[in-house]
């Protein structure tokens, strides 16, 4: 009957037709951002002053006038702790006063709402019986329509002024970044006024068909399947990667790309990814606050065009065994209102020396936190995915490729009058003479690097595909305005000192700032070189010299998060303003205790599944084979019964040893969680968690 069942699922799945989506009859241009309150419509609609009061606060951080928002004609849409987003809905109905009701929205309910904060991961901020939280509007992340509710983008704080979500420290970090960037460019071009980090966001996932992630409880109540065998054919054809798109996903893909690029994201890619049913979607880069609410919105709508397709979109890190996870590469980048700054080569030596300076200083970071940006990535679901063939390893490390490397090299040892001399893109010309000369960029890409070099941009591949981007980037970019910053200080220290003195004068070529900035470029390359590696990150060969080299090589997920309270990562944090040692205490606890909760309902879903599925279908089938045995008995000769049920009698044993294995396996691993559930500290709850065989297994 279950075999009989599955099959026309199965069948049934197959059988469907693709949803006809009809697009919008204009070109994408012209619907790209319909459902968005963006500055073409605040324009539009706003009186100058208000529309000029709005333009300084997105583009130079200036406060928001409760005056301004009074003006401008409901859910606050914030990111708990959860790694999802929140939404408090309200209509436009107020009392008239005469028993009547009006609609009315005013600007304090557009910048300031109270959602119950008792109930969403405090971390131990908030007690239960304290509920105030307060979110506040983001006006750098416009406003939007979903259906016939206007989406306010907020901050989420606790009564005490804690903050709750990720969006508060990430809008911290990138004014952190800002701040010290800008200076260290000024060095370079007085003229640059700010300093953008941005974000370009690759998400990976997979899509099954309704019915059959219907027939799989582990898959609907944990996100992956926690038992069953490799299917005879999977991947290892490399047929579905960059393949043609099945029809069904097509009109999934279009459905959700007209919807995205009405919201204003700018979907630019989709193709096939490497396991089958594997698919990704990629925008063009935007401001890294606004690409990390994209991302949020995007998984959500993803989520909701998959079901209206009859489909269930997967996005946890590894779902099925034996094939490829998702992740969620971040291209990262930084940007003036000049230019791209990690961009190369410049026209001149100055402009390669600011591009050096940036990359160097990037490396610090992550090299002086490269244990804090794995803790920023893992989770208990990545946990599954780091490390295999098809993700970058459990170590942080950063491809450069050949030439940047030798240009590092080169700055480190050569004379200062010959330091600059980078190649652009080189052509390759192929023996074919219809095929035109190829463009080469300056470093290939290397799939097992965690923080690759990529031409324009650092890509921070070991991003998980159901983690909030903003995770990484609060982290990233925290360790990047640090590093400036020491930086800047030591540069300044150097100047002062070299300005008195005769050699390092405007006479001598050189003025007293470019010698320090080289001196103290020379310090950082040889100080972060342990972090530069462009080999094979699989091999085990790299994880004896990663170690070697003082890189944080931890695997256990619970002790990872342990990076986040490292005297260096608070100091790091509380000096730039963007978290407290409270606040990452707090987030701390919520780590862990989220990572135990995972665990647990696996076990707990496993389990079930043993006891009630796996057990009675067992033995269900040890009934039939009994029976048949009997009839055999009884139709043929002793001798010859004996004969012909030698199969199906060892098949009778073997099932009675192995449910009674799967039974002790089971109150095993029932009684350690009842152990581990006893352990009242959540960071020794979570060790447990993961350290117990028959938990983590």
């Amino acid at each position: 009957m279950a075999n009989d069942l599955r099959f026309q699922v199965v069948g049934e799945a197959f059988k469907k037709k693709p949803l006809d989506v009809k697009a919008p009859s204009e070109r994408p241009c012209e619907y790209f951002g319909k459902h968005v309150f963006n500055r073409e419509k605040m324009y539009k609609y706003l009186p100058k002053d208000v529309y000029d009061k709005m333009v300084d606060v997105i583009d130079n951080g200036a406060r928001l006038d409760r005056q301004v928002a009074d003006v401008t004609h409901y859910t606050h849409w914030f990111q708990p702790l959860t790694e999802g987003t929140a939404e408090k809905h309200d209509s436009f109905i107020e009392h008239d006063g005469k028993g009547g009701m009006i609609e009315e929205f005013s600007g304090k309910l557009l910048v300031q709402q109270e959602p119950d904060a008792s109930s969403f991961p405090s971390g131990g901020i908030r007690s239960t019986f304290e509920a105030r939280g307060y979110s506040a509007w983001d006006p750098t992340s416009p406003v939007f329509i979903i259906d016939d509710t206007l989406i306010i983008p907020t901050v989420f704080i606790s009564y005490s002024g804690e903050s709750l979500d990720y969006k508060a420290p990430l809008l911290r970090a990138l004014k952190a970044v800002n701040v010290a960037a800008t200076e260290v460019c000024h060095y370079f071009d007085p003229a640059v006024k700010k300093v953008t980090s941005n974000l370009g966001w690759e998400q990976e996932y997979f899509l099954v068909d309704e019915g059959l992630y219907a027939a799989r409880p582990d898959l609907l109540l944990t996100g992956r399947t926690l038992m069953g065998h490799d299917s005879a054919k999977n991947q290892q054809m490399d047929d579905h990667y960059f393949g043609s798109i099945p029809e069904r996903v097509a009109a999934f893909m279009r459905d959700l790309e007209i919807q995205a690029l009405m919201l204003g994201i700018p979907v630019k890619t989709r193709h096939n990814e490497v396991a089958p049913n594997q698919f990704e979607v990629a925008p063009i880069f935007e401001d890294t606050n606004l690409a990390v609410d994209h991302n949020m919105l995007l998984m959500s709508l993803m989520k909701r065009v998959a079901r209206k397709h009859g489909f269930r979109a997967l996005l946890h890190e590894k779902p099925f065994a034996g094939i490829n996870g998702s992740g969620k590469h971040n291209n990262w980048s930084l940007s003036t209102d000049t230019g791209v700054l990690l961009h190369a080569p410049g026209k001149t030596a100055e402009q390669n020396l600011r591009f050096a300076t940036f990359i160097v200083e990037t490396l610090m970071g992550v090299y002086k936190h490269n244990g804090l940006l794995k803790a920023s990535i893992m989770s208990a679901t990545n946990a599954h995915r780091l490390g295999a063939n098809e993700a970058p390893p459990a170590i942080i490390s950063s491809f450069l490729g050949k030439q940047l490397s030798e240009l590092l090299d080169h700055i480190e040892k050569a004379d200062k009058e010959d330091l600059f001399s980078m190649d652009g893109k080189q052509g390759m010309k192929l023996d074919i003479p219809e095929i035109p000369e190829l463009l080469i960029d300056n470093t290939d890409r290397n799939r097992t690097s965690p923080f690759a070099f990529t031409g324009n941009r650092f890509e921070f591949r070991a991003v998980g595909s159901e983690a909030n981007c903003a995770s990484a980037m609060i982290t990233l970019n925290s360790a990047v305005a640090e590093a400036l910053a020491s930086f800047k200080k030591r540069v300044d220290e150097k100047i002062s000192e070299y300005s008195e003195k005769s050699e390092y004068s405007e006479s001598s070529g050189h003025s007293p700032v470019y010698h320090a900035i080289i001196d103290v470029l020379r310090e950082d390359i040889k100080t972060c070189k342990p972090i530069r590696f462009d080999g094979n990150g699989y091999s085990d060969e790299w994880k004896a010299e990663a170690a070697r080299r003082g890189l944080d090589t931890e695997t256990s997920c619970p002790v990872i998060f342990e990076r986040y309270l490292d005297k260096e990562s608070i100091q790091m944090f509380e000096s730039l303003g963007v978290m407290t040692k409270k606040e990452l205490e707090a987030r701390n606890e919520v780590k862990w205790e989220t990572y135990t909760k995972k665990i647990q309902i696996e076990a707990r879903v496993l389990g079930d599944l043993s006891m009630n599925h796996i057990i009675p279908v067992a033995t269900s089938y040890q009934s039939q084979l009994l029976r048949n045995v009997e009839r055999m008995s009884s139709v043929f000769s002793k001798d010859k019964a004996n004969q012909l049920n030698a199969r199906n009698l060892k098949l009778i044993e073997e099932i009675a040893e192995r449910t009674a294995t799967i039974e002790t396996l089971v109150e095993e691993l029932v009684e350690a969680r009842k152990v581990a559930n006893k352990i009242a500290d959540e960071h020794q709850k979570a060790i447990a968690y993961h350290d117990t065989d028959s938990l983590s297994d």
